[in-house]
């Protein structure tokens, strides 16, 4: 009897399988690793332990009108950065993306605390749906970089180079980026952040990016479908 070798891959079913392993370790660690961030994140807001800076507009903050519609796109980051990790295959690879997202997170609160920062009084309409909860939460210290948008640009750069990998198609590709623009978009649009706290979150999400894709375990490798 001979044996047959596995049927190759495509995109599709390597996506799949890629989020099928260790599903439940994926799922509990990354709601794990959000809770942990914001203790921190929190400590930091409401007990600054140097002056806090004000980040200055541009005229890009000054022109953009508040638009409450893009609430939601500034809320599904909570499900944007799940994706990355539940695409991980292999289980040291999924723990050097853990390692590397807990890095970029460490740094972003290393900063804060070093260097408290918030957003100036902006024009948000006394009721409108949600901002009060929004900002009675996530009020607008912690500033610059903004987090939201860095680990928005680590999650884009990593699903880039896995979409890659498994050959998917360049609607997915593009879809990722402008799940990520709307994202960045959104943090000014709902009067969280400035645009020099979106450069900033942009460039140090960018950086450990870099680094955590060039420093990491090989992935195990499979046969798939061109």
């Amino acid at each position: 009897m001979t044996d047959h070798p596995p049927a190759p891959l495509s995109w599709t079913r390597d996506l799949r399988q890629r989020a099928r392993e260790h599903f439940w370790l994926k799922f509990i660690g990354t709601v794990v690793w959000v809770w942990v961030f914001f203790i921190g994140y929190f400590h930091l807001l409401r007990n600054p332990v140097y002056p806090v800076t004000v980040m200055p507009l541009t005229a890009v903050d000054r022109w953009m009108p508040f638009q409450p519609g893009w609430l939601a796109a500034y809320l599904s980051l909570w499900v944007y950065v799940g994706i990355a990790p539940g695409l991980q295959r292999g289980f040291a690879s999924l723990l050097a993306y853990g390692f590397w997202s807990a890095a970029l997170c460490a740094t972003g609160l290393g900063i804060f605390w070093l260097w408290p920062t918030q957003i100036p009084p902006m024009d948000v309409p006394a009721g409108a749906p949600g901002f009060a909860l929004l900002q009675g939460i996530d009020a607008a210290g912690n500033a610059c970089p903004s987090m939201h948008v860095a680990i928005s640009m680590f999650t884009a750069v990593w699903l880039e180079s896995i979409f890659r990998r498994a050959g998917a198609p360049a609607a997915l590709r593009v879809l990722n980026l402008a799940w990520f623009a709307a994202i960045a978009w959104s943090t000014m649009a709902v009067r969280q952040h400035v645009l020099w706290d979106v450069l900033a979150g942009a460039a140090l999400g960018a950086v450990f990016a870099w680094a955590s894709l060039r420093w990491r375990p090989a992935e195990p490798q499979v046969e798939r479908l061109s």
